[in-house]
């Protein structure tokens, strides 16, 4: 053979097994791309300039007789193992056809224990995203289409996205299983499993090219709450760096063995869950379909939440807020302008007159109903109770912690979403809860979004998601968000900063003056009086008159 017939075969060959081009010029697929964690060697996939992993198990589920355990270590596989495909969603009951969060994914299980990892090809050494999805601990996935996290690689960083038990097979606590428990202790086992991967993490990201020590947490509605969860749990701290905090809510949350707080304990409220599932003891309810528990569980009213349980939750959130004793890292946090549109359709109509208004407020509120009609005046309409509803649960909350990080002396950063388009407006759904999550992954076209979901049509769509994901990956590579071309953003502070996403960022001072400082009023007098906090109370109309039937 023609020697350099025959250099010019090896150098095709070698092109060949690089993946670069067949020896007609025509491009080849990326090889995929192998990488060795702790438990074992993953074969992911490559995509524009990115490698992509999912489906990684970090823990192993306890299922069948372990149901209610702590998460457990993973099986070491040998081999390689396929990292293409998203692993299964972990247990979760049907919701309504109709409802505009009705997103279901393609598989669930109860050995539901995976994450997904995208990373730039080229990534050492980058910043770290954790993001813990939302859906009122009951529902939500990683695989989710509107939380694809190659905007975010593309961006410089490596993201993670996780899977956690939900509904009863997460969150739910019983006597039966505090005496099995080494620590006399139960539920919080939703909570555990992100702990658990936040230790996978830790121990295996910088061989994605990810740097351990630059970890960002983030979460939106239950994923933002189980985000403030572990910014108070003492097995969390020092697994994560910084925190972007979507929609959290600070209310007062069951303790594990005794009544408080106007709520019963949570070890009750799973003795009775197991009452109205025909389950004589625990044994019984393990024996149970794992669908079946789900399904009859959420009929039934389990509402999944965190147990105040003394060493995974020490202590109800505001009180460890007001000793400074959460994990003292720089945080994003804030909400909706309009949390509370999508759930109009529960009976909130405004009285007809100004003064069976004052009447409906005055038995809650008291000697602060003056301030509270300010805020929230009769002639907004209903608007003014969506938005209360919201403001209690989440502006509160989200500006409470601004401020907590703020006298640790750590910058804090609050926002608002209040960016609308016309589908969204057609519909009265502008800045609804969660109407942010698609902006912030900047994955905004119909694919990505639940069947009934306003898909955005509005010509500063793409310029409010840009901003959102510039500010949003330099805050987690440096812990100073920043957006070129649009404004500074302001630590919190005593001037109460804030950005405003509208059309475009917009700075300013002090969000709906006295709104916070009417709530927490609210709520410390409520905490003092040994009554529940943090949700809406005394905001539900009285029947209409004969007028107005």
């Amino acid at each position: 053979m023609n020697p350099c017939r025959r250099i010019l075969g090896i150098v095709a060959s070698a092109l060949l097994l690089a993946g670069c081009a067949s020896v007609d010029n025509t491009p080849l697929a990326p090889a995929a791309p192998l990488v060795t964690t702790s438990d074992g060697t993953l074969r992911g996939s490559a995509q524009a300039g990115l490698h992509v992993f999912r489906g990684i198990p970090y823990a192993a589920a306890p299922v069948g007789d372990l149901r209610w355990k702590p998460p457990q270590p993973t099986a070491q596989w040998e081999g390689v193992r396929d990292a293409s495909s998203f692993g299964p969603a972990c247990m979760q009951p049907p919701v309504p056809a109709s409802s505009l969060y009705n997103d279901p994914p393609a598989r669930s299980s109860e050995d539901c224990l995976n994450l997904n990892i995208w990373a730039p090809a080229d990534a050492a050494n980058a910043p770290v995203i954790v993001w813990i999805h939302g859906g009122s601990l009951r529902i939500g996935a990683n695989s989710l289409s509107m939380y694809d996290g190659a905007n975010y690689a593309q961006r410089g960083v490596v993201f993670v996205s996780l899977n956690y038990r939900l509904g009863p097979l997460g969150w739910m606590a019983h006597e039966d299983l505090s005496q099995e428990s080494e620590h006399g202790i139960s539920g919080n086992y939703g909570l555990l499993d992100q702990i658990a991967a936040l230790e996978w993490v830790r121990g295996n990201i910088a061989a994605f090219g990810g740097n351990p020590s630059n970890v960002t947490i983030m979460g939106e509605s239950a994923g933002a709450l189980s985000a403030t969860y572990l910014m108070v749990a003492p097995h969390a701290r020092g697994l994560f760096d910084k925190a972007i905090i979507q929609s959290t809510n600070l209310r007062s949350f069951p303790r594990l063995s005794e009544a408080a707080n106007g709520l019963p304990s949570a070890q009750t409220i799973g003795v009775a869950l197991l009452d109205k599932l025909g389950a004589a003891d625990i044994a019984a309810a393990r024996a149970m379909d794992a669908q079946a528990l789900t399904n009859r569980a959420t009929l039934a009213g389990f509402a999944p939440q965190g147990t105040i349980d003394g060493v995974v939750l020490p202590d109800q959130l505001v009180d460890i807020f007001d000793r400074g004793e959460q994990a003292r890292v720089p945080v994003i946090v804030g909400y909706n302008a309009h949390e509370y549109r999508p759930e109009g359709g529960l009976g909130l109509r405004m009285p007809a007159t100004p003064e069976q208004y004052e009447a409906l407020i005055a038995p809650t509120f008291g000697d602060l109903t003056p301030e509270f009609l300010r805020i929230y005046p009769h002639e907004q309409g209903a608007d003014a109770l969506l938005d209360a509803t919201g403001d209690t649960i989440f502006g509160w909350s989200g500006e409470r912690i601004a401020r907590s990080q703020h006298a640790l002396g750590l910058a804090s950063f609050f926002y608002v979403f209040d960016h609308c388009y016309p589908s969204a407006e057609a519909r009265d759904l502008c800045a609804f809860h969660a109407s942010e999550v698609p902006f912030t992954f900047g994955n905004l076209s119909a694919a990505a979004m639940p069947e009934h979901w306003p898909v955005p049509d509005g010509n500063h769509d793409r310029t409010v998601s840009d901003a959102m994901l510039e500010y949003w990956t330099s805050f987690a590579a440096s812990g100073r968000p920043a957006a070129q071309g649009h404004p500074v953003w302001q630590p919190y502070g005593a001037a109460e900063h804030y950005l405003r996403f509208d059309d475009a960022p917009l700075a300013g001072r002090d969000y709906k003056p006295g709104m916070f400082e009417l709530l927490e009023s609210f709520a410390r007098r409520e905490r003092a009086a040994g009554r529940s906090w943090g949700m809406p109370v005394g905001l539900t109309p009285a029947p209409p008159s004969d007028e107005e039937q």
